[in-house]
């Protein structure tokens, strides 16, 4: 930074020493008061519906610890069976699952063409009751 010479220094110094009082510009305290009385007078934020929420969040974290209990079930199992004498199939349920989900190939597509069933039916209604009320 170059050194500034000893008569710019003294000027500068005489610019920051001054205790002038500063005014805002006419008008501008109005318009700040004004924005002040309209945001007090808005209608306070929706709040979130959590009563309506928290059934979906129990039901998502019970799904979750039942998804967590069979995994711990199916890798217990796994491992007993691979301490056995016999080979594990990793491609096998659970003898614990129902007989419904034992299928072949056939299960399997049923289950998917359900599936997409399901969620068509889903989407559609919806759409229908989004944009029927709007």
């Amino acid at each position: 930074m170059s050194r500034l010479i000893r008569h710019e220094e003294d000027e500068m110094n005489r610019i920051l020493s001054r205790e002038d009082e500063i005014l805002p510009s006419s008008g501008f305290a109005v318009s700040v008061m004004d924005a002040v009385r309209r945001e007090a007078a808005a209608p306070p934020p929706i709040p979130f519906p959590w009563k309506r929420a928290v059934p979906g969040l129990v039901v998502a974290g019970l799904a979750a610890v039942l998804v967590l209990a069979a995994g711990v079930v199916a890798i217990g199992q796994l491992v007993r069976a691979s301490t056995s004498a016999q080979f594990p199939t990793f491609l096998s349920l659970p003898p614990l699952m129902p007989p419904i989900f034992h299928g072949g190939m056939e299960s399997a597509a049923g289950w998917t063409v359900l599936a997409l069933l399901v969620t068509f039916v889903s989407v559609k209604l919806t759409m229908r009751l989004a944009f029927g009320r709007a």
